[in-house]
Formats: C-alpha cells, sequence, structure tokens
C-alpha cells in the first residue's frame, strides 16, 4: 500500500479494476512503493484536486526516456511513493488502446 499522501487515488484505481502492472521499489533508492497501472493519466492537476491530495507533497512525474523506459503519474515527495500509468507520448506513438483516467 502506497503512504496515506496517495492512498485516496490507489483506492480509487482498485475500485475500478483498474489493472495494476507493477509494484515495488522501481530504480532508485529514492523509491519506496511505485505502484504501475495500465492507463494514461490525462490530467494530473484535476487529479491532484478531485482526490484533495497534498501539494506540499504530492507532485507530478513524467518522464520520457529514450532506452530507459517511460512513465507518467504522481510521486510523493515525503515517503517516496508514486503511482504511475503510461506516458501520454508512448501512448500516442505506438496506437494502443488505452484506459484514460483522470
Amino acid at each position: 500500500m502506497v503512504c496515506e499522501h496517495l492512498h485516496a487515488l490507489e483506492k480509487e484505481l482498485a475500485a475500478i479494476g483498474m489493472k495494476e502492472v507493477y509494484r515495488g521499489k522501481p530504480w532508485s533508492d529514492h523509491c519506496r512503493e511505485w505502484v504501475y497501472y495500465d492507463c494514461v493519466f490525462t490530467d494530473l492537476d484535476k487529479t491532484i484536486d478531485r482526490f484533495h491530495l497534498d501539494k506540499n507533497f504530492v507532485k507530478i512525474h513524467s518522464h520520457l526516456g529514450t532506452h530507459d523506459g517511460q512513465e507518467h503519474g504522481l510521486v510523493c515527495k515525503a515517503c517516496e511513493d508514486g503511482i504511475m500509468g503510461n506516458h501520454p507520448e508512448m501512448v500516442k506513438q505506438s496506437f494502443l488502446p488505452v484506459v484514460k483516467f483522470e
């Protein structure tokens, strides 16, 4: 389970049956628990507001790597937890079907 700052979003994603594709410590000592979902977060500012996430801790994180992966989601800077989806640019380039979440 991710930290209290991201818990409401994680709970909602589970409730709607969003497919979880990875949970763990993905790539750095500065990551505690990151959860990756098979979706694209289309408006993270709106998501932060809708779930009343603490803007002092919860920040948008977006990484579009050329050889080291891609991700787009929210990270808690206090607890080093994250909730990630696919990067919108990668999805555009792949022509794969996408589950969008706001």
